[in-house]
């Protein structure tokens, strides 16, 4: 087949790659390419092995053809009506990386084709094909069973809502694997406490405690806002083939479809701003890949912000999309400035910081972050408790059915987290809260 002067070049190039940077061999797949040996063929694969020979096993086809396109006698053989035919293609077998500097130890599976893959999720080909091909969700499309999510708005305390994209059962499975198989096993950045074993609301505000001045300010739309690309990224990173990471990255993001957003229970839920991050892929919330993937996305972005609170000596811990700053005279002196640099930062992360939610605590406030009262020691809120616990008081004389306001079929789980919770941070409240809790009666529910 006659190719134009770009393929033909990158047909070359992906010949010269399907092997070691052997002289020989690189002469002989480029013969297998175009059918018969040429006297250019020596120069070309002595100048690919001279160049890239220390990374050959990672170099992309496309970028050893920019390099090598410079070259005269790809401009006097291939740039003219008369180049070489290709006569079959040749490509090296898909082979997963190593992984980078400091995640040697990191023992992650091995999956060089999509083969491999759907073998290790359990799942045929097919369903491989079906959960992570692009024709799943098309932005125009109304909703479908064929669709892997089913959604719901929930209403946040500032009135605004958040989308809830549940994974349907079969996607269920398939995340779960990845999670707890794959992503449970890459360590992110240190600053990191949310979604992440051995870590908690507890750590995250404990380097915060008896600080003369505590800074708390809020991501937007955290998990919306880091799209596919950065999904990509972050499975590229870890050393999986280009199709393997474009699979894994399909199976954790999704897209919603424009008419779910602008029709039914979600009609008029979101702004412009909203739906158009929810129509592009993102990190759906709902989705147990998401918060491990979020927080491996958010490496550099924690990264930056713990060096410039390490330049300000100061401390930085991030929850999710809270982040938390403290620190003493250095850090009081630049205060003001503080949110500005951190907004800038996040900005160019490609994430953005909501000023409303920033809050500026000196040790004369009540210093709270998620929940979690910093001022001496970790401790829960004194208004939290009295509400926690005049809910319990009339699950005890009302029973618990009067308190479900909500109808939650969890309720009893639900309240036995929030009792285990405050004994995390106080446990002599704790105990008080979790007396009255044993005192419930569960039969009237």
């Amino acid at each position: 087949m006659r190719l134009n002067f770009r393929d033909t070049l990158v047909a070359a190039c992906d010949a010269l790659l399907a092997g070691p940077p052997e002289l020989a061999g690189m002469v002989a797949r480029l013969v297998s390419v175009f059918g018969t040996y040429r006297a250019w063929m020596d120069d070309v694969a002595r100048e690919a092995a001279h160049g890239f020979a220390p990374r050959w096993d990672a170099i992309p086809a496309h970028e050893l053809a920019r390099s090598l396109e410079q070259l005269p006698v790809f401009a006097t053989v291939f740039g003219n009506a008369s180049r070489p035919e290709v006569v079959r293609i040749v490509r090296r077998a898909p082979v997963q990386r190593p992984l980078p500097p400091g995640l040697e130890q990191v023992s992650l599976p091995r999956l060089a084709t999509l083969r491999d893959l759907a073998e290790w999720l359990e799942v045929a080909g097919g369903d491989l094909a079906w959960l992570a091909t692009r024709w799943r969700v098309e932005p125009g499309e109304a909703a479908s069973p064929l669709h892997h999510y089913s959604y719901h708005a929930r209403e946040k305390r500032d009135g605004r809502n958040r989308l809830i994209e549940r994974p349907k059962p079969l996607l269920r499975f398939v995340q779960h694997k990845l999670l707890h198989d794959l992503l449970d096993r890459v360590p992110p950045h240190d600053a990191a406490h949310g979604f992440r074993r051995g870590r908690s609301i507890v750590s995250f505000a404990a380097p915060h405690a008896d600080q003369p001045l505590v800074i708390r300010l809020d991501l937007a739309d955290f998990f919306a806002s880091i799209t596919q690309g950065r999904v990509h990224a972050v499975f590229h990173a870890l050393g999986y083939p280009v199709a393997v990471a474009r699979a894994l990255t399909a199976l954790s993001t999704n897209r919603v479809p424009s008419r779910m957003l602008t029709s039914g229970a979600l009609k008029d839920k979101f702004d412009w701003t909203e739906q158009r991050r929810l129509r592009a892929r993102h990190l759906p919330q709902g989705a147990s890949t998401s918060p491990a993937l979020a927080n491996l996305c958010a490496w550099r972005l924690d990264t930056r912000l713990a060096a410039l609170a390490q330049s300000l000596d100061a401390n930085y811990t991030r929850y999710a999309d809270d982040l938390a700053f403290s620190g003493a005279a250095r850090f009081q002196r630049v205060a003001d400035r503080l949110p500005l640099w951190v907004a800038a930062i996040a900005l160019e992360e490609g994430f953005s910081v909501q000023p409303r939610k920033t809050r500026v605590m000196a040790q004369g406030v009540r210093q709270q972050l998620a929940g979690v009262v910093v001022n001496r020691h970790p401790n829960l809120a004194r208004d939290r408790f009295d509400a926690l616990k005049a809910l319990l008081t009339n699950c005890v004389r009302h029973g618990p059915a009067s308190q479900n306001r909500d109808g939650r079929a969890d309720f009893r789980a639900a309240l036995a987290g929030h009792v285990a919770h405050a004994a995390m941070l106080n446990p002599s409240r704790g105990a008080k809260l979790q007396g009255i809790f044993d005192r419930i009666d569960w039969s009237q529910s």
